[in-house]
């Protein structure tokens, strides 16, 4: 299993949620391929695949789509790709999105509401990508890896056992940073959100207070949607 929150395990790997230490993911040669093996004919992988993260930018400065908003607040697990001294490598984080709060609101203004006061926390500008937010030990490979300055970072989002026909996903780059202070207290709120379960849990709680909270700006996202279309995709970049 891969590295999913929090403390770091035996093998560089964080102890997940659930307590069990894992290793990072081993990315492959190519990069992989999308959740289905294959790549689609325009040239980029699946959903799931690092290949096509390069694909061409969406129209920069404009706000991002719902759909992607929307889509990055139904998942829960993202995959990070990075690089450092030992070469590319990957590995598994929880995530929670201030759009997450979006996706429970129960009419337009609650969710107008909610996107508002969640885009606040990173200071989000017009133009600027939802936050991402995981907790890793900047002792962990991919920790220190991202600690970096200007360190980069590519991601994607999907769930298991999709059928091909409705296959969805989500690919981006970004940039990302330790949190701290009142914005840490803020993005705190957010992750509790989306997993109640730690708050519900004083041992697993206070595990991941000490351990750092990151914040994943995206300045590039993809979508994939094959239920309106083989290869349907929507991106948007940031200025």
């Amino acid at each position: 299993m891969a590295e999913m929150n929090g403390a770091e395990g035996s093998d560089g790997g964080a102890v997940g949620a659930g307590g069990a230490a894992g290793s990072d993911i081993g990315a492959g040669p190519d990069g992989g391929a999308g959740p289905d093996g294959g790549a689609r004919p325009d040239g980029g992988a699946g959903a799931g695949g690092a290949a096509g993260l390069d694909g061409g930018p969406g129209p920069g400065g404009t706000a991002c789509p719902e759909a992607i908003r929307q889509a990055l607040a139904a998942h829960t697990t993202m995959t990070l790709a990075y690089a450092d001294e030992e070469g590319p490598q990957a590995c598994a984080v929880l995530y929670a999105t201030g759009a997450s709060v979006v996706a429970g609101a129960t009419d337009m203004t609650e969710s107008a509401g909610a996107a508002g006061a969640a885009g606040a926390v990173g200071g989000e500008a017009a133009g600027d990508g939802p936050a991402l937010y995981f907790v890793t030990a900047t002792t962990t490979r991919h920790g220190r890896a991202l600690a970096k300055s200007g360190a980069r970072v590519a991601f994607t989002a999907q769930q298991d056992g999709q059928e091909w026909s409705a296959l969805t996903g989500l690919q981006g780059r970004g940039g990302c940073r330790v949190l701290a202070g009142a914005e840490r207290a803020a993005g705190w709120r957010i992750y509790l959100e989306r997993f109640p379960f730690v708050a519900a849990s004083d041992r697993l709680r206070a595990a991941l207070e000490r351990t750092e909270l990151w914040e994943l700006r995206p300045d590039w996202l993809r979508l994939i949607d094959n239920g309106q279309g083989f290869g349907h995709k929507e991106e948007w970049s940031s200025p």
